[in-house]
């Protein structure tokens, strides 16, 4: 694998009032990286540099000097097979990359998946462009869920957008098509969402499983369905299917909480169509859409 011809740092011009004060605390506190980054690039022979030259977290940089710190991969340790497959780039910088996901495409590499996953798919297009980058997830989608999803391209990008999760600063929005009509038409689904017992897949709701907050509203329906809107409050696993059954409108195509039937679709109909966060490091707004896939817009036609 190459390497960047150049990698991706941050630099720091030591201005009169962070003289004195160590390496250490300037990462930290001015250019914001975490402990757990900063005890893994201060082993590189480039991972902190004063002056261009390598220095310890103990250092006290005088005014004047140039302060640099290595953010992308020296080595890639996900242990990811870079491989080929279907990648619908949706937007991409040196920090981080935005990806329309395909449906019935694993986000991560597991039992029965290890080349055919977005990781896969992503290492591979890294290679292609010469970028050493590894696979660092911020938030994941189902298999069988198409939609926006971002990942980041070095672990403080990726410190940065997770601590965004469930914020006003990281929103994402969903289409779903349902059974039947929802009453009313609008509303907060609160539900604690916890293991099925006897499962290893299935959630449900139960008294003792961790809050879970969806908002939804009907946009439209057609055939005995319904197409719905969707926002969450919190990131369960499976959070808008459990819901949507725990409201007697499971999601047209569920196999797991509702009814398969392939000669409809092939998947849960459920598609993130809308994501917006702050870029991590330069708190600039993004925000991207993508419209609703056409084996999802079938169920709704008359």
């Amino acid at each position: 694998m190459d390497q960047k011809a150049v990698s991706r740092r941050l630099e720091l011009s030591i201005s009169p009032e962070l003289e004195g004060s160590k390496v250490d605390t300037i990462l930290k506190k001015r250019l914001g990286l975490s402990g757990t980054v900063v005890r893994r690039i201060k082993w590189w022979p480039d991972g902190i540099l004063l002056d261009g030259q390598r220095v310890q977290t103990d250092a006290r940089p005088q005014v004047g000097q140039l302060l640099s710190v290595r953010l992308d991969d020296l080595e890639r340790r996900s242990g990811i097979v870079p491989a080929p497959g279907p990648l619908d780039l949706v937007y991409e910088d040196e920090d981080l990359i935005v990806v329309n996901k395909a449906p019935g495409v694993p986000v991560h590499p597991g039992p029965g998946h290890y080349n055919d996953t977005l990781g896969n798919f992503l290492l591979w297009h890294y290679d292609l462009e010469g970028d050493s980058a590894d696979f660092h997830p911020v938030h994941r989608l189902d298999r069988g869920t198409s939609g926006l999803l971002v990942a980041a391209k070095h672990p403080h990008a990726q410190e940065i957008l997770k601590r965004q999760l469930h914020t006003e600063g990281f929103r994402r929005t969903y289409l779903a098509v349902c059974e039947g009509r929802p009453e009313p038409p609008s509303g907060l689904i609160s539900a604690p969402l916890g293991p099925k017992d006897g499962s290893l897949v299935e959630q449900m709701v139960r008294p003792d499983g961790k809050p879970a907050r969806t908002r939804y509203r009907v946009l439209s329906a057609h055939s005995g369905r319904s197409l719905l809107r969707l926002e969450l409050d919190t990131g369960r696993t499976h959070q808008i299917r459990v819901h949507m059954a725990y409201l007697g409108h499971p999601l047209t195509g569920d196999f797991l909480y509702g009814r398969e039937d392939r000669t409809l679709i092939s998947r849960p109909a459920l598609h993130s169509a809308e994501l917006s966060f702050l870029h991590p490091l330069t708190g600039r707004l993004l925000s991207f859409s993508r419209p609703m896939p056409g084996d999802m817009a079938a169920l709704l036609s008359d």
